[in-house]
C-alpha cells in the first residue's frame, strides 16, 4: 500500500487537480494506494472539493478545525499512515504538496526506488520551471545550505517517499511532537530524523513547478531563511541523538545482533590460533605472533575511567569503565568488568550496562551480560561461555554454539587490548571474540603523539581498530582511532569514529587508579 499524504490549506483551485493527477499516475503505474488528506482549517471551498473527490477516490480526509500549520498537519498524516498499515516493512508513504509545486509524475520513480531496496527517497527540487521572485530563488538556494543533511543536496524539498518501518523506528521516542519546526525547516527536520534509520537513502532529480501554480506563492522568502538559520540547532540535535544511539548500538553489536546468529552453526575453527601479528609490507620478515598463552588479569579492583562523549560542540553523554570486583564463576576466580553508557539529547535517552567476567589467571571470558534501557524500553541478554569445553550458550536458549579457544566478549576486549605489546608500524589480527563469525579484529599501530585529557598531557600510541565483519564505530568505513597511554598502564585516553553525519569522540575526563601496596591494603593514585 502506498499512502499519499497531502496537507491542504485553502487549495480549492488545485486540490482536486492534484488528487486526480495522483489517480492517473497509479492508473498508468498500477499500485494499490490510499490518499490521506489533512484539511488544515481551510476557509475557502476546499472542504467541498475534497468531499466530492472522496466519493470517487480511495481517500481519507482529516479535518482540523483550528489552524495547525504544515508541520503538524504532515505529522498527523504520517502517524495516520502508520496506524493504518499492517505491513510497515513493505508499505510506504509519499509526502506531496497540494499546489503543484511537486510533480505527481515523479512518484513512479520514487516507488521504483523503494521497490529496488531504498528505504528513503528524496526529490531534489533545486531546478525550477516557471517564473518566481528573485528573493524566493535566493532563499530557496541558501536554505538547504543552512539545513544540511548528509547525503542530500536539497533537504527542504518536502517531496519524499519512505518505507513506513523507517517512520516507526524514528517515532519510537517519548516526545509528544515529532516535528518541532515548520515550513521548509520542518521538511529538513523530517529528513534528518528519518535518514539515520534508513539502510539506503536515494535521491531523484525533479523540478519545482512554478509554471503550474494557480495562485501566488505564500512563502515569505526572508522569513523562511531566518527560520532556517534559527532551526540549525534543532537539525543538529536530531543528528546528535542518533550519534549517541549508534555509539551504544556498536558497543554491544557483537553480542546484541539477531538471535538467529546465536544458533547458526559456525564455519570457523574454534581451535584456530587466537592472534596473529603481521608486519608492514616494507619489512621482509614476519614478526613472531603475540603470545597466545593467556596472562593473568593485571587490573586492580577499583580502577575507574570516565569518558565524555561529544558530537562536535555538543555533549551527548558519558561512558564509564570499571574493575568492579572479584567473583567466582563455576569454581573459577573471575575479574568483574563493568562498562556503562548513559546520556541523551533532547527527547532521546539511553542507559546501557555491559558486564564481563573473565578468568583472573587466564583472561578468558566466562560470562557476559548486556542490559539496555532505551526510550522507555528495556531488554537483557546473557551469555555463559565455557572456554575449556569450546562452546557458549545464551540464556533462554537450549542449544550451544562453538566458540574460539581463548574467548573474549565486548567489555573484556577493551581491557585485554591494554595488555598486548603493540609496536608502531605493525598490524595485528586477533581472533578472540567469543562469536567466531565476527572475527578477526584488526589493529594497526599508527604512531606516537601527545594528547591532552584530564588536565594533563600524555604520551600516547595511536591505533586503528577495525572489524571487517562488523559495523558501527569500528566498521571499516568508520576509520576509528584509539589513543592508549604509552606506559605500562595502557589507559584508553580517547576514541574517535566517523559516521555519515559527522565525527563522534570519547575523551577521558575522570580517572581513579588503585595501586596494590600489599595483599591487604591499597593506595589511590591521581594523575
Amino acid at each position: 500500500m502506498i499512502y499519499v499524504c497531502i496537507p491542504v490549506h485553502n487549495e480549492a483551485r488545485t486540490a482536486g487537480l492534484v488528487l486526480w493527477k495522483v489517480r492517473q499516475v497509479f492508473t498508468a503505474f498500477p499500485r494499490e494506494y490510499q490518499l490521506l488528506v489533512a484539511d488544515d482549517a481551510s476557509t475557502d471551498d476546499t472542504a467541498a472539493v475534497l468531499a466530492s473527490y472522496a466519493k470517487m477516490l480511495p481517500m481519507t480526509i482529516l479535518t482540523q478545525r483550528e489552524r495547525r500549520g504544515y508541520a503538524q498537519s504532515l505529522e498527523a498524516l504520517l502517524r495516520l499512515a502508520l496506524q493504518q498499515t499492517d505491513r510497515p516493512k513493505r508499505d510506504c508513504a509519499i509526502t506531496l504538496h497540494a499546489d503543484f509545486a511537486h510533480s505527481p509524475e515523479c512518484m513512479e520513480d520514487m516507488v521504483k526506488r523503494l521497490e529496488s531496496g531504498a528505504d528513503l527517497v528524496v526529490a531534489d527540487l533545486l531546478e525550477a520551471r516557471g517564473r518566481s521572485s528573485r528573493a524566493l530563488r535566493v532563499a530557496r538556494r541558501w536554505a538547504p545550505r543552512l539545513l544540511r543533511v548528509a547525503g542530500l543536496r536539497d533537504s527542504v524539498s518536502g517531496f519524499l517517499a519512505l518505507r513506513l518501518i523507517v517512520l516507526r523506528q524514528a517515532l519510537r521516542r517519548d516526545a509528544t511532537r515529532f516535528l518541532e519546526t515548520d515550513g521548509w525547516c520542518a521538511s529538513a527536520e523530517l529528513v534528518a530524523r528519518l535518514a539515520p534509520h534508513a539502510r539506503r537513502l536515494d535521491t531523484i532529480s525533479a523540478a519545482t513547478r512554478y509554471d503550474l501554480a494557480q495562485r501566488p506563492s505564500r512563502v515569505r522568502p526572508w522569513r523562511q531563511l531566518l527560520a532556517a538559520w534559527r532551526a540549525r540547532p534543532v537539525i543538529r540535535a536530531a543528528r546528535t541523538a542518533v550519534a549517541l544511539l549508534l555509539i551504544a548500538i556498536d558497543l554491544h553489536a557483537q553480542s546484541d545482533s539477531a538471535r538467529r546468529d546465536s544458533t547458526r552453526a559456525d564455519s570457523a575453527n574454534p581451535n584456530s590460533r587466537s592472534a596473529t601479528a603481521i608486519v608492514t609490507p616494507s619489512a621482509p620478515p614476519a614478526p613472531p605472533a603475540p603470545p597466545a598463552s593467556p596472562a593473568a588479569v593485571p587490573f586492580p579492583v577499583g580502577e575507574r575511567l570516565v569518558y565524555g562523549a561529544r558530537y562536535g560542540p555538543f555533549s551527548v553523554g558519558t561512558a564509564t569503565m570499571q574493575v568492579a570486583g572479584i567473583d567466582t564463576i563455576r569454581g573459577i576466580e573471575a575479574v568483574h568488568f563493568v562498562f556503562l553508557i548513559d546520556g541523551g539529547a533532547l527527547w532521546y535517552h539511553i542507559h546501557q550496562n555491559l558486564e564481563s567476567w573473565v578468568g583472573r589467571s587466564d583472561f578468558h571470558s566466562r560470562r557476559f551480560l548486556n542490559q539496555t534501557e532505551e526510550k522507555g524500553k528495556s531488554w537483557e541478554r546473557k551469555f555463559e561461555i565455557y572456554p575449556d569445553s569450546g562452546f557458549y550458550r545464551e540464556a533462554g536458549r537450549d542449544s550451544t554454539v562453538p566458540t574460539v579457544a581463548d574467548p573474549l566478549d565486548d567489555a573484556a576486549f577493551l581491557y585485554w587490548i591494554r595488555t598486548v605489546p603493540l609496536e608502531v608500524g605493525k598490524r595485528y589480527e586477533f581472533r578472540r571474540y567469543f562469536r567466531p563469525e565476527r572475527n578477526p579484529v584488526i589493529v594497526e599501530v599508527l604512531k606516537r603523539e601527545r594528547v591532552g585529557v584530564v588536565g594533563k598531557k600524555w604520551n600516547a600510541i595511536v591505533i586503528r581498530p577495525r572489524i571487517p565483519n562488523g559495523g558501527g564505530i569500528f566498521a571499516e568505513k568508520a576509520d576509528a582511532r584509539m589513543w592508549l597511554s604509552d606506559d605500562s598502564l595502557r589507559i584508553m585516553l580517547a576514541l574517535q569514529s566517523n559516521f555519515s553525519f559527522g565525527q563522534v569522540t570519547l575523551k577521558l575526563k575522570e580517572i581513579e587508579l588503585i595501586k596494590h601496596v600489599d595483599d591487604s591494603s591499597s593506595a589511590q593514585l591521581h594523575p
